[in-house]
């Protein structure tokens, strides 16, 4: 019986697998898990379809016809379209040299066989969690990273605006008397020296003109 949290599909995963009868008995356990589940019997057909619509996450047989799981999960972790998606490997050994190959080659975990429907979908649900996770503190990193760069030029606006106008540190208003007292050499030249060069034949004018 489907959860009633799941009742409309939430992730998209693809089952690789070259019997048909497994094939089929895990996409039924997806399937009532509220999953949408496609399905691919060799390795080719299966990167195909994750190059042309990715998956959330890939359950791959680790014994397939010509191009064994682990070369397929190489390939795909060779592409940027599908380097991200969770891999979990499906196998009917129970083996520790083979498990080692799987994560080398970029797999997350194990699934092996003959499995049981609820350890299927802990599984599934687990990987699918973090990679939501990493999804979205990736997001994150960009928005605080464009949220840095605004601050970063609005702090260099500043700066500028603070080298051509001195600003009173208790108005905040811009103070043209002393502009044009400085001008005018009524004080030291080093307070002056904060004015840009390019400003001085204005500044000039508008002494004269006062």
């Amino acid at each position: 019986m489907k959860n009633p949290s799941t009742d409309q599909p939430r992730d998209d995963i693809l089952v690789v697998e070259d019997s048909l009868p497994s094939l089929q008995a895990v996409q039924n356990v997806l399937a009532e898990g509220g999953y949408k589940v496609r399905g691919a019997t060799d390795g080719r057909t299966a990167m195909m379809i994750a190059q042309s619509k990715p998956p959330g996450l890939i359950l791959l047989d680790v014994s397939l016809p010509g191009m064994d799981g682990f070369e397929v999960c190489r390939h795909l972790k060779s592409e940027s379209e599908t380097h991200d998606i969770p891999v979990i490997f499906i196998t009917a050994k129970d083996d520790v040299v083979d498990k080692m190959k799987g994560f080398e080659v970029g797999g997350v975990d194990y699934i092996t066989k003959p499995f049981q429907a609820e350890d299927v979908l802990a599984r599934v649900e687990t990987h699918l969690t973090i990679r939501n996770l990493q999804k979205r503190l990736e997001a994150k990193n960009l928005e605080l990273q464009e949220k840095n760069n605004q601050l970063e030029e609005a702090l260099l606006n500043i700066k500028t605006l603070r080298g051509l106008l001195p600003i009173c540190a208790h108005c905040k208003n811009i103070r043209r008397s002393w502009l044009l007292a400085t001008g005018r050499g009524l004080y030291p030249s080093s307070l002056g020296s904060r004015i840009q060069p390019w400003y001085l034949p204005r500044l000039c004018r508008e002494v004269l003109s006062n």
